[in-house]
């Protein structure tokens, strides 16, 4: 009688180094790091970054600098890695769900998000969770995915590209007209009456990169759930994960996804999505999953899964940057360290200070709207007559890094995050003053 993989595994001799099992090489991790700092004060969280401190970082929420727990946790797995490539990624990721370290990171994420293990998805990035849920709808002719002309290349491409290979249709709306006066029952009467009896789908964005709205996705969701026949909703919530106090699982999103590597600080290359059992069985995989266990015994009797589609088997397998994989769980672990609370107040206290700010200087017109209620951690505006390259330009002459939105109008944008201080919003602020006051 032959041996299963799992079986095999367990049968081999232990030898060497201490990653030869999951829990060994989880206890090597948290030996060779340095205990989680006291995160209590404002300017140790800030210490965590390696930033050249040379420049006043507004961009953060772009691609995040990995902090110091993030780091060590890299290295550790690295030098496991390094040390026995082969015995340290069989025993960490093919010895059996109990021991499977994604599973131990979906785990800590499920902490976070408020909801559990099998619940959570890990993935790249944002673009590769919105690619695996709308690639995985099954979608036919004459259905419909609606969503609004607010969103990023990103969601729309996943739209597009999933319609177009199943037949489906793709439509844009506005949900308003001001970004910076915002209207909970206008944006959902806006969304109902655009909703029609081939709409399966409403694709929305929490936290806007275009105008830094905030979107009441609670409301909404509720709203949908109301009719008869509800269409699914799929939420882009990169900017809100990690910088609004809302969890995830209390959003009535259908499907979140999200990249890690942005306001949570996570490793570059590494997302989430977060869905209920009942919404990840309306999935097909579009990734063997190195993951889902059942799918590997399936495929070795010939045969396809018996069960419905659910978290573990719409993970993407392949050869990847473990590492990164499996560090993403320090990220979420200094975050509950910190406190969620204190993370969006902070963020809510800093980014209110830039639209304070700006709304007073003349010739600057902020469309992120004022009320923490509506917005999180991105703060755009414009200043009349200066282009956004030429704010962006003379604001990093000032040593400021800034960014700008990338729509077919875009936008000069300041983003306070957790490496910003009240001194350095003081200081940008002025900089936009001194730029409007000059053209």
């Amino acid at each position: 009688m032959s041996l299963t993989r799992r079986e095999l595994l367990r049968a081999s001799p232990v030898v060497a180094f201490g990653a030869l099992s999951p829990g060994a090489l989880l206890a090597a991790v948290v030996e060779q790091s340095t205990p989680m700092p006291d995160l209590s004060d404002w300017g140790q969280v800030r210490a965590q970054f390696p930033l050249d401190w040379s420049y006043s970082h507004f961009a953060s929420f772009f691609l995040v600098s990995h902090p110091k727990p993030v780091s060590d946790a890299l290295d550790a797995y690295r030098r496991a890695l390094d040390h026995n490539p082969y015995l340290s990624l069989e025993r960490a990721m093919f010895s059996g769900p109990e021991d499977n370290l994604l599973l131990a990171v979906a785990t800590e994420v499920a902490d976070y998000t408020g909801g559990t293990v099998d619940e959570v998805c890990l993935t790249g990035s944002t673009t590769e969770s919105l690619a695996l849920v709308y690639q995985g709808l099954t979608l036919e002719p004459g259905d419909e995915v609606l969503t609004t002309t607010h969103d990023h290349y990103s969601h729309h491409e996943s739209i597009r590209l999933a319609a177009e290979k199943s037949g489906a249709s793709m439509r844009k709306i506005s949900l308003f007209e001001d970004s910076s006066r915002p209207d909970t029952a206008d944006m959902i009467r806006r969304l109902q009456a655009a909703i029609t009896p081939s709409t399966r789908v409403v694709g929305l964005t929490w936290v806007h990169s275009s105008s830094g709205i905030r979107l009441p996705i609670q409301e909404i969701s509720a709203a949908l759930k109301s009719r008869p026949n509800a269409p699914l909703l799929v939420v882009d919530g990169v900017h809100g994960l990690g910088s609004a106090e809302p969890k995830v699982a209390e959003l009535g999103a259908d499907f979140f996804c999200a990249g890690t590597h942005k306001w949570m600080f996570a490793p570059r290359g590494t997302g989430i999505i977060w869905a209920r059992e009942e919404s990840w069985a309306r999935l097909r995989p579009t990734v063997p999953s190195f993951t889902d266990e059942e799918a590997y015994v399936a495929w070795m009797q010939d045969a396809a899964p018996a069960t419905p589609t659910n978290a573990r088997r719409m993970m993407p397998g392949g050869f990847e940057a473990f590492e990164h994989r499996w560090a993403t769980a320090a990220a979420f672990a200094m975050h509950r360290k910190i406190g969620r609370e204190r993370v969006a107040a902070r963020i809510a206290e800093l980014n209110g200070q830039i639209k304070d700010g700006l709304a007073e200087i003349p010739r600057v017109r902020v469309h992120t709207p004022r009320s923490p209620e509506f917005s999180a951690g991105v703060v755009t505006f414009e200043v009349e007559g200066v282009p956004t390259r030429e704010v962006i330009s003379q604001l990093l002459e000032r040593r400021i890094v800034a960014s700008g939105s990338p729509y077919a109008n875009s936008q000069p944008r300041l983003a306070a995050s957790l490496v910003n201080t009240p001194e350095e919003v003081e200081a940008a602020v002025g900089a936009v003053r001194e730029i409007a006051g000059s053209a």
